[in-house]
This record gives structure tokens, sequence and C-alpha cells, in this order.
């Protein structure tokens, strides 16, 4: 179904909870397990129909956050999604009541149930408000970074929009625009810090309500990790800082001499060559049309799957006012749909979008048929495998974005693969040091934040950007208010997608078949096993990831 023929309509939470409860009733008395099963296909459908009206209402209001329509439907969902996970989780402690874990698992897999325990574990009655005002801070965030309106160039930019400059080769403008970017952060420093402030108040205290002595714990239940622990983090940041941190300097050193830099400092990050950046060869539409040729010539996957990605309008990358930061791949369940949202600025972070985005709908489509909506996709540190991977498969077309500056973009691109796992590393460890201690004043955190971007970015001076020099810049790291938790699995995907685009140096074709195997089957694994379907080395294996 094309995006624009959906009919949207506002979910009736007590119409679903009668025909919810009904069903689970059901379940509760019988004893016949086919039939059981008979009575969970139906469950995921009327799911199926909930999740996919709210992702619809989330897009349209990503795609324009002032549209009254769409904020007043964000703001329902916002409201009502609480009380749908409630009924999920009458829907989990029914299937654990029951004496049939076995047949679930020879069912759905061990995954499935390993899921429906930690979801089960995550949730009680008791947070449905707190869970409400969590949601309405995060649409909070979201409303204030679409609200940039930054005059420069003759036309006002949102932050977006501030990407070209704010990565010229003229030093002057690029100073500008990164000093107007950073202005807009600094103005909003209060708004932000009450938003975050307020954040980590009610997540501890759900936590609290929960049993857990803080949200971390919570938050790795929330992020569905069967198969490693917060100690398994611990090792990796060894290793990072072991390994990682001296090598992205190596790689920053390097930037320097290349653009002649004397005295390397932030407003020169963006800056890869001397002669300027690898340039975009075409617009939007010229990217989605030479995507085509890309993903027709990659495999027959591909092709069938992006001509139906173009054909069902199931993207949205043209940049406007009022539109919602960032970019991202969600699912339409009902449609068995993947839908990509992004904002095109005639930049590098383009093609991104493209190659990364492409690589989570490619996985949703090829595993389109799992009907359980828990293992429908992976976790997500199994998805951003799949994303990251893709960028490093596409190498071979990329001549058809940067013509002579081919060369160029993979060097910038790969660099940019081993310079942010310190980085992504440095997010998550500020993370768990705020949950562990939630009463942190917002000074105490930007100071924390600082101290962590020396140890885990040591190259990065900020001059004479005061705001981000005490410890700013993480505001505008999304991940950290909506998402928390989520950024180190990036980092672990990171260094199996690295393994990936070695193999594929030696064997593209094997290597490709062993992506195309993970994309199929979907999120039946766990991630550890998932890597393992993969052929690759397991990244949080201290002594194999050194090697």
């Amino acid at each position: 179904m094309k995006f624009s023929d959906i009919k949207y309509e506002r979910v009736s939470y007590e119409d679903v909870e009668l025909k919810f409860l009904g069903l689970i009733e059901k379940i509760r008395h019988c004893n016949d397990f086919e039939e059981i099963l008979i009575f969970i296909n139906e469950i995921n459908r009327i799911r199926n129909h909930v999740d996919t009206m709210k992702e619809y209402a989330s897009i349209r209001y990503s795609i324009d956050t002032t549209d009254e329509l769409f904020c007043e439907e964000n703001n329902y969902w916002d409201e009502y999604d609480p009380y749908f996970k409630k009924l999920d989780n009458v829907f989990y402690k029914t299937l654990l009541e029951k004496n049939i874990k076995k047949e679930l698992v020879a069912e759905f897999g061990k995954q499935f149930y390993s899921i429906v325990e930690l979801k089960a574990k995550a949730f009680s009655e008791s947070i449905v408000e707190l869970l409400q005002i969590e949601n309405s801070l995060m649409s909070e965030y979201t409303k204030l970074l679409s609200s940039a309106k930054i005059e420069f160039d003759g036309r006002v930019c949102n932050l977006s929009d501030m990407a070209p400059y704010m990565s010229s080769s003229d030093r002057e403008l690029r100073m500008r625009a990164i000093k107007l970017h950073t202005e807009f952060f600094e103005k909003n420093e209060e708004r932000f810090d009450v938003i975050f402030d307020k954040l980590v108040e009610i997540r501890h205290e759900m936590a609290n309500k929960l049993g857990y002595d803080n949200f971390i714990e919570l938050g790795y239940m929330r992020m569905l990790r069967t198969d490693y622990s917060m100690k398994d983090i611990e090792n990796l940041r060894k290793l990072v800082i072991e390994k990682y941190v001296p090598l992205a300097n190596s790689i920053y050193l390097e930037q320097a001499n290349r653009i002649n830099s004397e005295k390397f400092d932030y407003y020169d990050e963006g800056v890869h060559f001397s002669d300027g950046n690898a340039r975009l060869i075409g617009n939007g539409k010229y990217i989605i049309s030479n995507g085509a040729k890309m993903y027709n010539e990659l495999s027959p996957e591909t092709s069938e799957f992006y001509t139906y990605l173009v054909n069902n309008e199931l993207f949205d990358v043209k940049p406007r006012p009022n539109k919602a930061m960032g970019g991202y791949c969600t699912i339409l369940s009902e449609f068995k749909d993947p839908f990509i949202f992004g904002n095109f600025n005639g930049t590098v972070d383009d093609i991104d979008v493209l190659t990364h985005e492409i690589g989570h709908a490619l996985q949703m489509y090829l595993s389109r048929d799992i009907d359980m909506p828990e293992i429908a996709f992976p976790t997500l540190d199994s998805c951003e495998i799949h994303s990251m991977s893709m960028e490093f498969f596409t190498y071979p077309w990329m001549n058809l974005f940067f013509g002579d500056d081919e060369e160029k973009y993979k060097k910038y691109h790969h660099d940019s693969a081993l310079k942010f796992i310190p980085y992504g590393t440095l997010v998550d460890h500020f993370q768990h040091i705020i949950y562990e201690n939630p009463t942190l004043s917002p000074s105490e955190r930007k100071s924390i934040w600082r101290e962590l971007e020396k140890k885990y970015l040591p190259h990065r001076d900020y001059s004479d950007l005061a705001f981000l020099e005490n410890g700013g810049y993480w505001f505008r790291q999304g991940h950290i208010f909506k998402d928390p938790f989520y950024y180190i699995d990036y980092v672990l995907a990171q260094l199996c997608a690295l393994q990936f685009y070695e193999l594929s140096k030696l064997d593209y074709e094997k290597a490709w078949k062993k992506y195309i195997d993970i994309c199929r089957v979907g999120g039946k694994y766990s991630f550890l096993d998932i890597v393992e379907i993969a052929g690759l080395k397991n990244p949080l294996n201290y002594k194999t990831t050194c090697e």
C-alpha cells in the first residue's frame, strides 16, 4: 500500500481492551496449544493495527511538528501508549503463567521467550503515569530541536540545514555557522536541562517502583539485552580506551596534517581534505534515482526491495521547516512495510540515509513473513549490524553519487566509522554515570561529559566555544534524551560492520550471502547468536577484538 493511501484512525483504547482481554481469557482457559496459537494470532492482528496507527501518527508528526492534527494525535499516543503497553504486559504474563514454555520455544524460539520475560519485568501498571510523562518530555525535546530558525546565508535554516556550512572549506564561513549552531543550544540551555532533569527523575522513580536500585537495570531490560551484561560493556570500554582511542587519535592527526592545520580544533573536525570534502554530484531526486541503479545491480533482493520502497512512497527525506531532526527507519506492521524518514541536506549524510536506513528497511522487508511482532526484527544491537554493514557493502557504487570524489568519500566514511567507536562508547558511559547518580545537577552532568570527552576524545579542542568547553555538546545527541542505553548498540554493530567490510574485500559474494542470512532471520536469535550466524568475531570478546 502506498503511504499516501493509508487511512489514519485514532484507535479507541476501550474497544481494543475489550477485544484483547476477551482473547486473553480464552488463552487462560485453553489447554490446546494449537488453539492457543489461533488466539495469539488474533491478538497480534490487533497489536499490529494499534502499532501501525501509532507509527503513522509519529511519522506524520515528525514530518511537521506544527501540524495541528498530528500534534494532537502525538499527544494522544503519548498519553495512551502506556495503556496499550499494559495490555501487552497482560499478554506476556499470561504466556508466562501458562505451562507452555517448551511449546512457545519450539514455535517461536528461545529469544522470543527471553524477550517476553524481560518485557514482563520492565512494566507494571504502577508506572503508567510516569511513562506518559516520559513520552511527553521526549516529544517536547523533539519539538525544541525542530524549532530552530537560524538566519544564515540569506535563508532561515533549521539545525540540519546548517550541516553543509559547518563543514565548508571556507574557515570563516564554517566558524560562523558552528557558532550560530552552538548558540541555539546555549540560548535554550535551561529548557534542555529541565527536560533532561525530569527524564532522569521519572526514569529513576520507575525503576524504584519496579524494585530496582536505579534505572540502569531497567534500561537494560528495555533494550532487551538477553546475552550480555553491564560487566561486558565495562570490559568493552577498556578495549575502546586501549585500542580505539589511540587509533582514532592517529586518524585525527592524519586529518589535521591533510588539511594543513597547525592547530586542529573543533572548527576543523568537519573538514577532511584541504581542497574540500567529498561533494555529491546531484540533488535529492538524483540520489533516490541512482539509488535504484545501485540496488538493482547489488543483488536481486535489493533490486526488488528498493523498487517496492520507491513505488509505495516509503521515503520522506526532503528537508522542511518544522520537520523533526535526524533520520530513522520504522515499520508499519499491519502492512509489513518499512518507512524511512530523513533530512537530506546536500552533504555526505544524505548517502548515509540511503545506505544506513536502507539496511534497516531491507532486513524488515526480508523477514516480513515472521508474524510474531517481538521477533519480526532483532534487538537494536543486531539491527544496527544490518544498517552499518550496508554502508560498506555499497562502496562499489559510490562513484554514482560522488564521481571523482568517490575515493574521498570512502576515506572519510571508513575513518569516521573508526572515529565513532570512542564517541559512541563515551555516550554510553555518560548515561551509566548519570543514572547511577540521578541527583546530579545540570552543571555536574556537563562537567562529567567534558571529563569523559577528555578521556575518549582527547584531541577535542573547543577553542572559544565556551558552551561546548563547559560540557554542553551532548544536548544535540537525541539518544541520550529519548533512547537511554541505545548508543552502545551502534558501537557493537560498528565493530561487526567493519568485519563485514574486511570480509567483503576478500570475498564479496560470500560476505553478502552471510549478510542476507542474518537479514532473513529477523529477530529470532539474540545478538551474539546473530554474530555467530554471520561468521563474525564476538565484539565483546576482548581477546578476539584486539587481534
